[in-house]
């Protein structure tokens, strides 16, 4: 299996659940900075139509999208991230349809404001543009804060691609202004997954490091 990544959000999970998993991956980093950007060359988008990070080749399966792929990649471990109960499984999906719509989208738009315009000369964060995510997330932090009482994770006991997807954006809380610290829920949550090598570290060492880093 190829893993073609950045060191940005999307790709993080997916780097994440692979390491956690110790999946014999070979990773390619993408460098979104070099050119127009390496995902966006032809050969780049023969395996991912969307020049987006990140992607996967199993096989002959080219498959795209960050939470498509931390599914496939539990599955083909055999691994209880992906539930093998029917009714987990709908709620992971809920979860990552819900992450995608609510708290990851304003987390990201964080993330954008104070790493992503530094890192690409787009100058500093825009004041209400952060003042406005940041009240969408609180929003939405607190459903999930309450969704996590007397709960170890998502699911309630077992650990799930769903943990990974939702707390994508919680380790850049500090460098891009994401109040977690207002829900103590989610912190809690968030801490046990700091605990994992793979959740703190998920990216593979390289000699220069050139992306975004909260």
């Amino acid at each position: 299996m190829k893993l073609y990544y950045a060191e940005t959000l999307a790709p993080r999970k997916a780097c994440a659940v692979a390491g956690y998993l110790g999946l014999p991956i070979e990773y390619v980093f993408v460098d979104l900075g070099k050119g127009d950007g390496e995902q966006k060359s032809p050969d780049y988008l023969a395996i991912n139509p969307n020049g987006t990070v990140p992607s996967l080749v199993d096989g002959d399966r080219k498959l795209w999208e960050a939470d498509a792929i931390i599914c496939h990649l539990a599955q083909r471990a055999g691994s209880g991230l992906w539930p093998r109960d029917a009714q987990q499984q709908i709620d992971v999906v809920r979860w990552l349809s819900w992450n995608n719509q609510h708290l990851y989208r304003h987390g990201n738009a964080l993330y954008f404001e104070h790493l992503i315009k530094r890192w690409v000369g787009m100058g500093e964060p825009d004041p209400s543009k952060v003042e406005e995510a940041q009240g969408f997330f609180r929003k939405h932090a607190s459903v999930l804060d309450q969704h996590l009482t007397g709960r170890k994770w998502l699911l309630g006991d077992d650990l799930s691609v769903a943990d990974f997807a939702v707390g994508v954006t919680l380790p850049y809380a500090k460098s891009a202004a994401i109040p977690l610290d207002e829900f103590p829920e989610v912190r809690r949550w968030h801490d046990q997954l700091n605990a994992f090598d793979s959740w703190r570290n998920p990216f593979p060492a390289r000699p220069a490091q050139t992306a975004a880093h909260g």
